[in-house]
């Protein structure tokens, strides 16, 4: 709860005023049945037409004038509710895309997503509650029994013994409910987790017609859920029945005791009818109270996990000061016996190159100078992703040192650092945008930029021949691209800021040899000093490296050249056969 409140403190003013206009309309409908026990009682006896109807204009206009301020404090508290929730999601956006690869990995993708999504709602939820009900239901409650009792004490009593009665249930229930709405919560993120999972590889599940076993699955998932909102709401809604009960019981008492009275002269007729109205006054209030309790309840469980994602350390990756003068160095990239492991027991969603896996690199060593240009080859899971991850401190290495132009990567400032690369990650994202946006990415580059880096990119002979050109509006992850053009579009995107290490990490593998090759020469040609570090899978697409880097469980087990590779290192002789093999085949 500590994150709604000091939200709140940001709007105190609109939130003081709603409240006061809120108590103000409150306290006008307590003023009602007050009103009519003395129009009753009182008025009517005179035979008075000028007094009653001059009473009755005044219960009129205290029904307009709480009706009136009812009305104007709920569209403020609507408006303060939806403002702080509209931060309370952009707090939690930016917090998550600048979120280290640990954290990000520790809190997963799907949590992430609901923690935007439902623990917003039920934050704005209370938000809104706590300047509206939170304020009527107590004074319903507590001035309620004062006015009644001011009017008749012995009739009051009924209302004061039950009240603790009602307030030990609502209590008791809510004590229980809150872990419980935790606990949704989490099954909350398992159901998000399988929807994102089958949604994004829906082809993946068509071609191996396992929709069965994915809706298997997701029922699974979906029963969790269901099964833990079911107790969490069934344990919430047992004070709505026993606080009717006891009301009923309450309303039947006051119903006897208020008819006796008056047949003994100690009350009059009215007085009865205002105690009813006044007895239903409390029991609103009662049952708002337990509305706020069920809506905290929520609240507060979503509250502590936002405020979770928002207190997240900033410190996750180690920061260094660098010493010395700044000095030119030739290297471009150099790892020095780095050594890196995921945390065990990670539940990692998706980490930045895109590849869900625990993977680890042992003891790499390599340097790049600049202008040079460095092959990373080896079989699927080998750390190949780990490498770009590392370079561009996602995440801090367990032993060992990485430094990018002679500095040590812990002394940049992580957005400085990942300016000077252009990179396209393994299973890269397109936006839905213009294909001109999703290669200039806001970065304001110039139109000749963009257009030289599609050409470079082998891009352009496609974009030529849509109507739109470089303004054919791309769907959701690209989905009306084909996978070459997709991979073409994120290398234009990589090539266009012009970027000191260009990183290429398995982005041609959609592309036929031939366009391969032309894009590779185009690079070679258009960006002369940038250095470049291409994943790849096929040997003919790093074979021309100046340095080729062969890894095999996450250990450099070959460096050197094509041609010193194929003398040296078997299993990169053995890759090189079986594929130029079959290319000749």
């Amino acid at each position: 709860m500590k994150l709604i409140f000091r939200y709140l403190k940001k709007y105190k003013a609109a939130v003081g005023i709603a409240i006061l206009i809120k108590l103000i309309g409150t306290l006008s409908e307590l003023l009602l049945p007050y009103i009519l026990e003395y129009i009753i009682d009182d008025v009517v006896p005179m035979k008075n037409l000028t007094m009653v109807l001059l009473w009755g204009s005044m219960m009129f206009a205290v029904a307009v004038l709480c009706r009136t301020f009812n009305v104007m404090a709920n569209r403020r508290a609507i408006d303060t509710a939806h403002n702080i929730s509209y931060e309370v999601r952009q707090a939690l956006f930016e917090k998550t895309i600048s979120l280290s690869g640990p954290a990000f990995d520790r809190l997963t993708l799907p949590s992430l997503i609901s923690r935007m999504t439902s623990d917003s709602y039920n934050v704005q939820s209370a938000v809104q509650q706590f300047q509206t009900l939170c304020v009527r239901a107590p004074i319903m409650l507590v001035g309620g029994i004062l006015v009644a009792s001011v009017m008749d004490f012995h009739m009051a009593s009924i209302m004061i013994v039950m009240l603790p009665v009602l307030l030990a249930i609502i209590l008791f229930v809510s004590a229980k409910g809150i872990p419980m709405y935790a606990r949704v919560q989490q099954k909350l993120d398992a159901v998000v987790r399988l929807m994102r999972e089958n949604i994004t590889g829906i082809r993946v599940v068509k071609a191996l017609s396992k929709e069965t076993y994915e809706m298997k699955r997701f029922a699974k998932a979906n029963q969790d859920m269901k099964t833990a909102d079911v107790q969490a709401v069934t344990v919430m809604s047992i004070p709505s029945p026993l606080m009717q009960m006891f009301i009923n019981a309450g309303l039947t008492a006051v119903v006897l005791l208020g008819a006796s009275r008056v047949n003994q002269g100690l009350m009059k007729p009215g007085v009865i009818l205002a105690f009813l109205t006044y007895f239903n006054m409390i029991a609103m209030g009662v049952m708002g109270l337990s509305r706020i309790f069920m809506t905290m309840s929520k609240a507060s469980a979503s509250a502590d996990r936002i405020d979770e994602v928002l207190q997240t350390a900033d410190d996750e990756l180690i920061f260094i000061e660098h010493k010395g003068e700044e000095t030119e160095s030739d290297e471009a990239v150099c790892f020095d016996h780095v050594s890196f492991s995921y945390g065990k027991g990670s539940e990692r969603s998706e980490d930045f190159a895109g590849e869900k896996r625990e993977s680890a690199v042992s003891d790499i060593t390599f340097t790049v100078k600049k202008g040079q240009s460095l092959g990373i080859i080896g079989p699927t899971g080998c750390g190949k992703s780990t490498i770009i991850s590392l370079m561009m401190h996602f995440y801090d290495v367990n032993s060992g040192t990485i430094r990018i132009n002679g500095k040590d990567i812990r002394s940049y400032d992580p957005r400085e650092l990942r300016k000077k690369f252009g990179t396209v990650f393994q299973n890269d994202m397109i936006f839905q945008d213009t294909l001109k946006e999703n290669i200039n990415f806001a970065r304001d580059l110039k139109d000749e930029q963009i257009e030289s880096a599609a050409r470079s990119a082998q891009a352009q002979e496609f974009i030529d021949s849509l109507d739109e050109g470089l303004e054919y509006e791309a769907a959701i992850r690209g989905a009306n691209l084909s996978g070459g053009q997709k991979q073409r579009i994120l290398v234009a995107r990589a090539l266009a800021s012009s970027p000191e290490i260009l990183v290429l990490d398995d982005s041609s593998s959609a592309l036929d040899y031939k366009t391969d090759a032309a894009m590779r020469k185009a690079v070679e040609t258009n960006y002369p000093d940038a250095t470049v570090i291409m994943i790849a899978q096929r040997v003919s697409s790093v074979m021309n490296m100046d340095q080729i880097l062969v890894l095999d469980s996450g250990k450099c087990i070959g460096l050197g050249s094509h041609e010193q590779l194929l003398k040296e290192c078997e299993p990169y002789r053995s890759i090189y056969e079986i594929q130029m093999g079959a290319m000749r085949q």
